[in-house]
């Protein structure tokens, strides 16, 4: 049975079009429409419901020495208060999840995971955990909402003072509050703009939804859904479970090499990707040169021969084109590439382009 977050009644309040995403019911998008929600986010802001995500404690002396062998990055030297990407990998080097480490003091993080991994995060990272390590999944505890967009600093301030906002990305205040409620204010997001992701106790989530969404009127804040979410991600060309990655797919064919830290002395699927160099396949992005929308899970050719697949596609508002994230055989991935994708029986050329297909400063 689907779940419902805190929001259910809001989303049906404000016009949402729920549907089923990750055993939770959530808005698609709102009468505005996705396009409309997407350009919001990038020109003005726009507010989602994320409170599917997963919440896990990591807690104990040895909470770091964990961390360190169950992730692929490194987190030592990592100060309170900060935020750190990571894949999660299974022996094989395929991935587990991709996930967002917070340290909110000594032997204490806080560890946000996708909704539709939760439980198989939690289930993963419990049985790995040993003595000095607890792991506690606290995701029915947490609501969680994205403010996004160009005007998500003008709107907070609105509601908090400056010095309770956090001013780096990937950092966050644990000790925030908003008309007395406390709050985690953290400088984060899943779209591409600056922005924040504000968790706050569950029963919390609607006031705090109908506390934003007054502060922005000005800024013309608009509720935005999954629709937009996906297309303002895929934009930005960040990665997604069941996608660009999953279990057999490892973190540096991914390209997520960043997060992956091989002069670690050992993290679970090390070996395997060391065994696996020099990378067969790599992820790319494609843009279409002739009429078509490209999509997900599509077969790409170069002159007849199967070089790769796509693993998200689609019309991208803001850049005005159709484009595709892929992963492709090794010699076919070089900027300027020209190829095939076969969509629904039709043939789309393409040419391989550099990823992210956007940021925020070439505005």
């Amino acid at each position: 049975m689907e779940k419902k977050t805190p929001l259910y009644d809001t989303h049906v309040k404000y016009g949402g079009s729920i549907v089923e995403f990750g055993g939770f019911l959530l808005p698609v998008q709102y009468e505005t429409g996705i396009k409309k929600e997407h350009m919001a986010v990038r020109t003005q802001c726009g507010l989602f419901d994320v409170s599917h995500m997963g919440e896990i404690l990591v807690q104990g002396p040895k909470a770091l020495d964990y961390l360190n062998y169950v992730l692929t990055n490194d987190f030592n030297g990592m100060k309170d208060g900060r935020a750190r990407y990571s894949p999660m990998c299974n022996e094989n080097g395929g991935t587990v999840d991709d996930l967002i480490v917070y340290k909110r003091g000594d032997n204490d993080y806080f560890v946000v995971v996708n909704a539709a991994n939760k439980d198989k995060d939690y289930a993963w990272m419990k049985d790995k955990e040993a003595e000095g390590v607890e792991v506690t999944d606290v995701s029915d505890q947490y609501g969680q909402l994205a403010l996004q967009g160009p005007k998500a600093q003008e709107i907070l301030e609105k509601l908090v003072p400056a010095d309770m906002i956090p001013a780096g990305y990937y950092t966050a205040n644990f000790e925030g509050e908003i008309n007395g409620i406390p709050c985690i204010i953290s400088r984060t997001g899943y779209t591409g703009e600056d922005g924040f992701e504000i968790y706050m106790a569950a029963d919390k989530a609607p006031e705090f939804w109908e506390t934003l969404m007054e502060a922005g009127k000005e800024e013309d804040l608009i509720p935005c859904g999954l629709g937009a979410r996906d297309t303002l991600r895929l934009e930005a060309s960040m990665p997604l479970y069941g996608h660009e990655m999953n279990d057999e797919i490892s973190p540096k064919t991914a390209g997520l090499g960043f997060a992956v830290k091989m002069d670690k002395p050992e993290f679970i699927g090390k070996e395997a990707m060391e065994a696996a160099m020099p990378l067969k396949e790599k992820r790319v992005g494609l843009k279409a040169v002739s009429r078509g929308i490209l999509r997900e899970h599509c077969e790409v050719f170069n002159d007849g021969k199967l070089v790769g697949h796509t693993t998200s596609g689609t019309f991208m508002p803001y850049l005005g084109g159709s484009y595709a994230m892929a992963i492709l055989d090794a010699d076919q991935t070089e900027v300027g590439n020209k190829l095939q994708v076969v969509v629904r029986g039709r043939s789309i050329d393409v040419e391989v382009v550099p990823l992210p297909f956007y940021k925020r400063d070439q505005k």
